[in-house]
């Protein structure tokens, strides 16, 4: 049963249209997830729909007594009231009545915010975004609004959000960046592109595939429609005469083919910089320490960087991973220890937020301020084409840096970081405020950086997608280090914990335990392979059958050497190195394979 219609809506910001006569009906029961790029006005659909902006037309019709609670992309409060006022406020005006005191300051602990009776002029945005979830999700509510809800959470709070929200009687809408996210809460994709709504009747990974099913149709009918049109012009040509009501017919037809409006490609962000040279001695940590008001962040911390570490860092909100990173920077200077930085060492450093930006400033040229040229894989690249390339149109490097969204900031600051052509790069929740394209992209780019990268994130796709170890933060100051991605981490996290229990035999090892378990949440069963493995995998085949092709030609040319005793030996050489790689590589094809039959059988069971 539909709950809320949105009916032909449309919405123009600074002369550009966002939304274009979408129709959108909601049920009761539906769980929306809303993707699309930066800018394309996704925070403005689920404003309409909230009842916070008007649009320019069309309209919004809700359901007798529906109650919608909001969670907007930047809350605001009121500063002359205390926190935990400011949320009973917005709770009790939902229609709830009973007594939440409790529930309310529960939950704000859960979300890192131990004192509800604060102003809120003293939090930082993060702590602004997190309380004001909690005012959404404990508003009665029929529709649930989020705009990316998982933004400033830590793994634990996501985790719990994703469990709460798969359970919430009631319809969705939301957007978010975490694809893990979208899997496991939503049914239903929006995709919003160039002012345009499309909707898919499946959750993030059926999406991706339905999307390309939608582009490949469209192609399809375009090709038939630009061949119709070339026959139709060459009649036309021919000196057609509108003598008869088949003619008219055949020359209106021609006149709409004509005047037809083409599917655009899907524009993609490319970057390909070559990043600066990078000497022997990159970046050593040395026994350091971090302790602020009586607490320690991190202690006796050593490791020296290789030249081409993927590390995710990971932990609690205000654990010390940001200061971590400060403290590899040269930023934040160590209580004890020291930090050794490589004179060929260029760090890129990402923030959570954007630097100052000059809203009076053109987009090219804060992009030029960096550099008027990039060295890439193709040569030398202009600041104006290196912005084409992530998105931002000819027009738009002309515009203003105020006109753009908070997405589209966070992208262009991107750009200017990576510009600058460094052979480190750190990244401190580079997921948010980022679209689902950019990150894409961005994740292709840091597959093939000759370089290190160090990324601080809560996002499991992302880190799964991009690191090859863990740091991760545990509760006594010490570093926790596991060789994979996220999904491994939980894994190897898991076994472990397992270990520890099998190992305690007394009564007070078993509580040592029991305690220690409640520190960990138990990691999801992996269901299937991690995104390495599945490129591994997916190419595997291929590698194989090459290598035997060559021990094959190898042979062939033994045969024809036999009296060149030199070459001989050279190739027999080879043949032996070629067999014991195809060895290693079938062992690990049919490792892969017993894998992926094991996930496909627990799947069907």
């Amino acid at each position: 049963m539909n709950i809320l219609n949105v009916e032909n809506v449309s919405k123009t910001y600074m002369e550009k249209p966002v939304l274009k006569e979408v129709t959108v009906g909601i049920s009761d029961t539906d769980k929306i997830g809303v993707v699309g790029t930066n800018g394309t006005g996704k925070s403005t659909l689920l404003a309409i729909v909230a009842g916070t902006v008007e649009p320019d037309s069309g309209k919004v019709v809700a359901g007798n007594n529906l109650r919608i609670s909001y969670l907007p992309q930047n809350p605001t409060f009121d500063m002359s009231k205390t926190l935990l006022e400011n949320i009973t406020d917005k709770i009790y005006a939902g229609g709830d009545h009973w007594d939440k005191m409790g529930e309310i300051k529960a939950n704000l602990a859960k979300f890192g915010i131990d004192d509800p009776e604060c102003s809120p002029k003293i939090l930082s945005g993060g702590q602004k975004k997190r309380a004001a979830l909690v005012a959404a999700i404990m508003t009665p509510a029929d529709l649930l609004i989020l705009d990316e809800p998982t933004n400033h959470l830590d793994s634990e709070m996501i985790e719990w959000l994703e469990e709460y929200l798969k359970h919430f009687r009631g319809a969705l809408l939301m957007i978010t960046h975490d694809r893990y996210f979208l899997d496991e809460v939503t049914d239903k994709i929006l995709e919003i592109d160039k002012g345009n709504v499309y909707r898919y009747e499946s959750n993030y990974s059926g999406f991706l595939e339905l999307k390309q099913q939608r582009l490949d149709y469209e192609q399809a009918a375009e090709r038939k429609a630009a061949t119709l049109y070339k026959k139709d012009l060459a009649w036309m040509l021919r000196g057609a005469r509108a003598r008869s009501t088949k003619q008219k017919a055949h020359i209106q037809r021609f006149e709409e083919l004509r005047d037809r409006q083409k599917p655009e490609e899907e524009r993609q962000v490319e970057l390909s910089s070559l990043p600066s040279r990078m000497g022997n001695k990159t970046i050593i940590l040395d026994k350091i320490t971090k302790s602020y008001d009586g607490k320690t962040l991190f202690k006796d911390f050593s490791y020296i960087f290789n030249k081409l570490d993927r590390i995710g860092i990971i932990g609690r909100n205000g654990c010390g991973k940001s200061t971590l990173m400060k403290c590899i920077t040269g930023e934040v200077a160590p209580d004890e220890g020291s930090v050794e930085i490589g004179q060929t060492i260029k760090i890129a450093y990402f923030g959570q937020e954007n630097e100052a930006l000059d809203e009076k400033s053109r987009v090219l040229d804060y992009i030029k301020d960096t550099a008027e040229y990039i060295r890439t894989t193709e040569g030398l690249v202009s600041a104006s084409a290196m912005c084409e390339r992530f998105l931002f149109t000819s027009d738009m490097q002309y515009a203003p840096i105020g006109k753009l969204s908070g997405g589209e900031k966070r992208r262009l600051y991107l750009l200017r970081i990576l510009m600058e052509q460094p052979n480190v790069i750190i990244l401190d929740e580079p997921t948010n405020d980022l679209d689902i394209q950019t990150l894409r992209i961005l994740e292709d780019y840091l597959d093939g950086f000759a370089g290190i990268i160090i990324t601080v994130s809560h996002d499991r796709y992302f880190l799964d997608r991009v690191v090859t170890r863990i740091f991760a933060f545990e509760p006594d100051g010490t570093l926790y280090q596991s060789e994979g991605g996220y999904s491994d981490y939980l894994m190897h996290k898991n076994r472990d914990s397992e270990s520890t229990a099998e190992v305690s035999s007394t009564s007070e090892k078993k509580s040592d335990s029991a305690s220690s378990k409640e520190k960990y949440k138990s990691p999801r069963e992996k269901v299937k392979l991690s995104y390495k493995e599945q490129k591994e995998y997916d190419s595997i085949e291929g590698e194989i059958e090459k290598l035997e092709e060559r021990s094959a030609e190898l042979l062939d040319l033994i045969a024809g050497a036999a009296t060149e005793y030199s070459k001989l030996v050279e190739l027999n050489k080879e043949k032996e190195e070629i067999d014991a790689l195809i060895e290693s590589r079938m062992e690990r094809f049919i490792e892969l394979q017993e894998m992926v039959d094991s996930f496909s059988e627990k799947k069907n069971s």
